[in-house]
């Protein structure tokens, strides 16, 4: 298993794969480091939470040096990536014993309550675009839970997953905790049916979320689908157009348009629509492109060519189809120039696919019931945006729309304290909050008669 740069093309390193035999043992190491973990107090897993909080923001710039040559992402963005971890973890660390305290109900026996144990040990499979980002919000409230875990991460960033396994292990914790998997995908589905795995979650494409989907539910074990998104940005005609465009910039743009919850299709009022687009253009082209180890860049390349090659496709069939290309357009190898299509329709591929890159498809609405309309006519379900002064508008709309998250005036984004995922072919489940920490818990009843 080879890891690659995708700015030079150059090889990083080569990894050995792990045996049948050696997954096997990796797997005992990890149940008995359950058996052992779930009888810590909540106190002791708080204090180690802590120090991997502390490990993470004194290893800042390594890791997100890590990040900009196994997958391109911009050094700056790196650094948000692993600070954004830290806050996971000091807010897990903080609130996990209240998430998980015992709720004391009202029934007619003499007592009646419900606690919240774990699972046991449960399979992360991960991708690539937040390499540190993905697995903390999966591994942070796991372990806090009582649980462990395996990580199967993307073989592009396996330097990452490495260093994420190393940073457990200073932190304290026992080996077998946290396990990194040096693996491919065709081991996935035989590890899902080892008894020793109780739950297994997954962040990526719709087929790996079928596939894994598919044989735990064979098995009978939790499944959490975390899959892709084409969140539209809608803006309405009284909406602040500088201060909006900043936002749908940072919305499509960031970590080179490469996130599930990018705003992917901009829906615009036809009143206002030639002078945002004027502006949003201008907006655009003053994104740095380039080396993602230069401070200064914004606009990386992607993760790998072939990624690049795929959005291209999407891109030129839509042109073909009556799409106006305003911004960008051009590919060398892995690099993307950030892009802008206008006169997008519903039936176009980068409308009604998920377009993973930084390209984003404009499409012109004149009511609101057309507006919303649009937003539902995906089969995706992740989030939504809108932007408008009207917030009684914006709120009387929310149950209308059928993704996982609505924001208003805000791209949509994870918070430790909110709910994350989505709906359709989103993904189900949800990751983060107190409704995350208990998705891989045994909810348990306890009557006293």
């Amino acid at each position: 298993m080879k890891t690659y740069n995708p700015y030079s093309g150059n090889v990083l390193e080569t990894y050995s794969e792990l045996t049948t035999a050696e997954i096997q043992q990796k797997l005992e190491l990890a149940r008995r480091a359950q058996a052992a973990w779930k009888l810590t107090t909540m106190e002791e897993r708080a204090s180690k939470l802590k120090t991997v909080a502390a490990l993470l923001g004194n290893n800042k710039e390594r890791y997100a040096r890590q990040m900009a040559l196994e997958m391109g992402k911009p050094i700056k963005q790196g650094r948000s990536e692993i600070e954004k971890c830290v806050w996971l973890c000091e807010h897990f660390a903080a609130h996990a014993s209240s998430m998980l305290a015992p709720e004391h109900i009202k029934t007619d026996y003499e007592q009646s309550y419900v606690v919240f144990e774990p699972l046991g040990t449960v399979l992360a499979v991960m991708p690539w675009n937040y390499p540190f980002w993905q697995v903390m919000r999966f591994i942070a409230p796991a372990l806090m839970a009582g649980n462990v875990g395996v990580l199967k991460h993307a073989s592009g960033v396996m330097g990452c997953a490495v260093m994420l396994e190393e940073l457990f292990l200073e932190a304290g914790y026992n080996a077998g905790c946290f396990q990194n998997f040096i693996i491919s995908s065709d081991a996935v589905e035989d590890i899902i049916k080892n008894p020793i795995i109780k739950a297994v979650t997954l962040t990526g494409s719709k087929a790996a979320g079928s596939a894994v989907a598919s044989t735990a539910a064979a098995e009978i074990k939790k499944a959490v689908l975390e899959l892709g998104g084409s969140n539209a940005l809608v803006v309405f005609n009284d909406a602040a157009i500088d201060k909006t465009i900043e936002t749908c910039v940072a919305a499509r743009y960031q970590n080179t348009g490469q996130s599930c919850i990018a705003g992917k299709r901009l829906l615009l009022h036809k009143d206002i629509a030639p002078k945002f687009l004027k502006k949003l253009k201008d907006a655009v082209l003053e994104m740095k492109s380039g080396n993602p180890l230069d401070e200064e860049t914004y606009i990386g390349v992607m993760a790998r060519e072939e990624l690049a090659k795929e959005l291209e496709v999407l891109m030129e069939k839509s042109i073909k189809m009556g799409a106006t290309l305003e911004l960008g357009g051009k590919r060398d190898k892995a690099f993307f120039e950030p892009t802008i299509l206008t006169n997008v329709t519903a039936n176009m591929p980068v409308f009604k696919e998920e377009t993973f890159g930084p390209l984003l498809a404009v499409t012109i609405f004149e009511t609101v019931d057309e507006a919303v309309e649009l937003v539902n006519q995906s089969a995706f379900g992740l989030g939504v945006s809108l932007f408008t002064e009207d917030i009684e508008l914006a709120t009387s709309l929310v149950p209308r729309f059928k993704d996982g998250a609505v924001f208003i005036n805000e791209k949509v984004s994870s918070h430790p304290a909110l709910p994350f995922g989505g709906t359709g072919i989103s993904g189900y489940g949800r990751e983060l909050s107190h409704y995350g920490i208990k998705e891989f818990c045994n909810i348990k009843t306890v009557v006293v008669a």
